[in-house]
């Protein structure tokens, strides 16, 4: 499927534009956070401990597993397995307190999923082609490598933007609004570009690919909330752990999807994911209000 389509000027746009977008919402990210959201691993591990399993190891056992039943192409299983490795996104905190769960756990998960995603991220994508007998994918970039490049718009951006919160708390809150109209303009540009890009060829993929993420999506959210059921404390805890697990971060699956391939068949699950995630999200959290 993807040898049919070659490197193009909107791939690089695409790959221009998402490493922008990733480092502008880890910047975000980092103006929101304090130690205190670290201190939380500590304070509350047995909540921190099942939402962070939950994410960095079934998530991906899941999602292989439906590569395996549904026997995708390669193009759209190392898209499904990049989609699955991402760390939570920053939207899971949002549609957390929607759902009147917790936000400080979500908060702690994603800055500390999101920090781990550096070694995490690399080892679950070359793990994953490694099973499915792919062995020429350490010939664009080394594991070291992309790990590396996600250290600079990862881990970098969210340091920075703690310390500018340490110093100067009261101008950053007047400043994040910005940051966010622009991240959410330059995401918008990223998708737009994938959609024109494979306008010819959507349908087809949307057809493979739109059925695993549901399925990933769908199921992860629903194991992860009755699993937190049987070990966390309260509702509010099952319903963020939940979340987190079903709402992953799609810029940073399209920057790592763009570093290692040259073919934009490979972000097509991460576009999916994208759209799918917000509607089963918001039903989820239906759902859950409706039980409270």
């Amino acid at each position: 499927m993807g040898e049919n389509y070659g490197y193009s000027k909107i791939m690089d746009i695409v790959t221009s534009i998402a490493p922008i977008a990733l480092a502008l919402i880890m910047l975000g990210l980092g103006l929101g956070l304090t130690l205190a959201d670290f201190k939380r691993v500590i304070t509350s591990p047995k909540d921190f401990s099942i939402g962070i399993i939950c994410q960095l190891i079934l998530l991906p056992i899941v999602a292989y597993i439906i590569v395996l039943i549904l026997r995708l192409p390669i193009e759209i299983a190392l898209g499904l397995m990049i989609i699955a490795a991402a760390p939570g996104g920053v939207t899971s905190n949002v549609l957390t307190k929607f759902a009147n769960g917790d936000v400080a756990l979500s908060i702690s998960l994603t800055a500390v999923g999101s920090l781990i995603s550096i070694i995490s991220v690399p080892f679950i994508i070359f793990t994953s082609a490694n099973l499915m007998g792919i062995d020429d994918i350490s010939k664009n970039i080394s594991m070291t490598g992309i790990a590396l490049k996600m250290a600079l718009v990862v881990t970098v951006p969210v340091i920075i933007g703690m310390i500018i919160r340490k110093l100067a708390n009261n101008f950053i809150s007047s400043k994040i609004n910005i940051i966010n109209k622009i991240t959410g303009f330059l995401f918008i540009i990223v998708f737009a570009a994938i959609w024109i890009e494979e306008r010819e060829n959507i349908f087809s993929y949307l057809a493979q690919a739109g059925m695993a993420v549901l399925i990933l999506n769908v199921s992860m959210m629903t194991l992860a909330y009755f699993i937190a059921q049987s070990f966390v404390t309260a509702s509010p805890q099952k319903k963020c752990i939940a979340l987190e697990c079903g709402l992953q971060n799609g810029t940073l699956a399209v920057f790592v999807a763009t570093q290692i391939f040259n073919d934009i068949a490979y972000v097509i699950p991460t576009a999916a994911y994208a759209l799918i995630m917000y509607i089963t999200g918001f039903i989820f959290i239906y759902i859950l209000r409706n039980q409270s």
